[in-house]
């Protein structure tokens, strides 16, 4: 790609993940549409033009070369058959892909030979079952799913399940393992490995969204003979920063720590004698 040119991405239009790519994006720098009506945006400043498609489409421009790179779902991704592959999970939109059936608890993936699946996701679901030498035939639906069998078309479903309450409503029950483990993804051309630096500032930019939105900063101040058990508690990702203080014998401590954690640690680090314990967001980050 040469310097001039724009790189092309693909950006879902609707669903439940066209905001939170969107609100990535703007986080990572990006010019987004605020007109839902507005198919295409040019972002100069950034070398980068987005084209805002069916979720369900976009592995299919990226994967014959018409667009670049995409956001799209590992469900759809691997449901298309598209000649792509992903590049960089996302963190957002995270769904479990199941099979459901009245009676389920007592049915196998092996009891499904033979039987009818309704689903809106036929090629991802052939894939899996081929693996397993299972032979079914699909039904492909493309909404409400959880109705197919009360009507009397399916046996069983395979479907996308966040809470599972849907299906309970329906009558139904999970059964087998998780066919596949979903979240937004960054996709792109199998093969296509043509260095651009503004895709590789894309990556980098989202790689630091990601890490500012899973890690926190941490502060604190620590007496000498505690310093060495609270670092140990904040290592940070390489090493703590540790100056020392107008009070003799005192050091402020600082270092980046995972979210999820941080209340345990900040626990662990006043049990260590640690206090003016401090936790901040971080905007952005490069690591």
């Amino acid at each position: 790609m040469s310097q001039d040119q724009l790189l092309k991405i693909a950006v879902p239009n609707k669903g439940a993940l066209s905001e939170a790519a969107a609100q990535m994006l703007r986080e990572a720098g990006y010019r987004q549409r605020n007109d839902s009506k507005e198919l295409v945006l040019v972002d100069e400043d950034n070398h980068v033009e987005f084209y805002y498609l069916r979720p369900r489409d976009i592995a299919v421009y990226v994967g014959e070369g018409t667009l670049d790179v995409g956001v799209t779902g590992r469900d759809m991704l691997l449901d298309s058959g598209a000649d792509a592959d992903e590049v960089m999970a996302l963190g957002f939109g995270r769904s479990r892909f199941r099979f459901a059936a009245p009676g389920g608890a007592q049915m196998g993936v092996d009891s499904l030979a033979g039987k009818r699946i309704a689903t809106s996701y036929p090629g991802l679901l052939q894939g899996y079952l081929s693996e397993r030498g299972v032979e079914a035939r699909m039904i492909k639906l493309d909404g409400a799913v959880e109705s197919a069998i009360r009507l009397g078309v399916a046996d069983a479903i395979a479907d996308v399940v966040e809470t599972g309450t849907t299906l309970r409503k329906a009558g139904l029950e999970l059964f087998g393992d998780v066919i596949c483990h979903s979240e937004g993804i960054l996709i792109q051309r199998r093969g296509d490995d043509v260095p651009s630096d503004v895709l590789d500032l894309l990556k980098r930019r989202l790689s630091g969204v990601l890490v500012a939105r899973n890690y926190v900063m941490v502060d604190y101040d620590v007496s000498q003979e505690n310093l060495d058990e609270a670092t140990a508690i904040t290592p940070g990702l390489e090493g703590p920063t540790v100056s020392g203080l107008a009070k003799d014998g005192w050091f402020a401590v600082r270092a980046m720590v995972p979210r999820k954690d941080a209340q345990k640690m900040m626990d662990d680090l006043w049990a260590a004698g640690a206090r003016a314990i401090l936790l901040t967001d971080i905007a952005a980050c490069r690591l």
